[in-house]
């Protein structure tokens, strides 16, 4: 059992156990990797005469379990039941309706919590996070999932505070990770913190990954919540989007759809996840970042287009948004358009 979640290192313990979870409608490619990356691990520590950290399991709850339509397959080692005790629970990442992918999924969640209390460390990553929201544990805890999936999520699991900028979440033995490949980070992360600096490293060159990284703001593309049954937001985020060259003024915002700015803004809040001024900098910055990836006007023409009227002021939440400034941003993405 794992004493302190966020110091243990298997160097002053016995082996620990790592269970990879099969489930239905995961990802092919999060349940090899994480494989792959341990038992690699594994050979590294070998090399230079020390045990083998880690006792790699895939565990699940049919004897195979098929994904992609069938057009793969895996064969879990052993039945969750036979499991007493783990020291880290990986959740792969889930494809299609997560809600259904959850579903079918419901018998893990359970498990999962229980292992969680004896003393085991979580791992989601991208949207396995949503099986560990519905085990539970997620409740009032910090967590990211791949960013298209951000809207669901919120909308389903409103407790957990959902940080959809970040790379990577560390808080209380429980870990998640953002989007698609950003599981690699993920594994690094965990790699170092169950083993050290040096091996982690090691790892990052073997798998050719670029350790540390912390964001994937730069890779959001921002999509307001819309099936939240609010006609009169709707309305709202429709004329914002719309007019997102437009400076807006909430009072005057409230006023268009005949409502007081207060219960405006409340009702906004309530149904989009997020503040007024937070949706409007979010869908003007996104406006920006797409001249920037395609057009030829300079930052002060893109950001006049946006409604801006301060360069410091328009830096400021570009960064904000996108953990970048704008120049760098047209840098990095114009010139892989070319």
């Amino acid at each position: 059992m794992v004493g302190d979640r966020d110091n243990f290192n298997p160097y002053f313990y016995s082996m620990k156990s790592i269970t990879i979870l099969a489930l239905h409608h995961a990802s092919i490619a999060s349940i090899a990797d994480s494989y792959t990356l341990f038992a690699k691990v594994n050979e590294f520590l070998q090399e230079t005469g020390q045990e083998e950290p880690f006792e790699i399991r895939l565990a699940g709850i049919n004897k195979t379990t098929t994904l992609s339509n069938q057009l793969f397959a895996v064969f879990p080692q052993v039945h969750i039941k036979e499991i007493d005790r783990t020291d880290l629970v990986i959740i792969p990442s889930l494809t299609g309706n997560m809600m259904t992918a959850t579903h079918l999924n419901r018998e893990f969640g359970g498990w999962i919590a229980k292992q969680y209390k004896q003393g085991a460390s979580i791992a989601a990553m991208s949207t396995g996070t949503f099986l560990l929201a519905f085990s539970g544990l997620l409740k009032n805890k910090q967590c990211t999932t791949h960013w298209a999936y951000a809207n669901e999520f919120r909308h389903f699991y409103p407790l957990s505070t959902l940080v959809d900028e970040k790379i990577i979440t560390d808080q209380s033995g429980l870990y998640s990770s953002g989007g698609s490949n950003a599981y690699w980070n993920l594994l690094l992360h965990l790699t170092e913190k169950l083993t050290d600096r040096r091996t982690a490293i090691r790892t990052a060159k073997y798998f050719v990954i670029d350790i540390d990284k912390n964001l994937q703001s730069p890779f959001i593309i921002f999509n307001g919540l819309k099936d939240h049954g609010d006609d009169m937001v709707l309305q709202a985020q429709e004329y914002i989007e719309q007019n997102y060259f437009d400076r807006f003024v909430v009072d005057e915002l409230a006023a268009r759809f005949n409502c007081g700015r207060r219960t405006f803004e409340r009702r906004f809040s309530k149904a989009t996840r997020h503040s007024l001024i937070s949706y409007i900098q979010k869908v003007k910055i996104e406006a920006a970042k797409k001249q920037l990836e395609s057009g030829s006007k300079t930052v002060s023409e893109i950001m006049l287009d946006s409604g801006y009227a301060d360069i410091q002021s328009f830096r400021s939440v570009f960064r904000k948004v996108t953990g970048m400034t704008p120049v760098d941003y047209r840098n990095k993405y114009r010139a892989a358009a070319n």
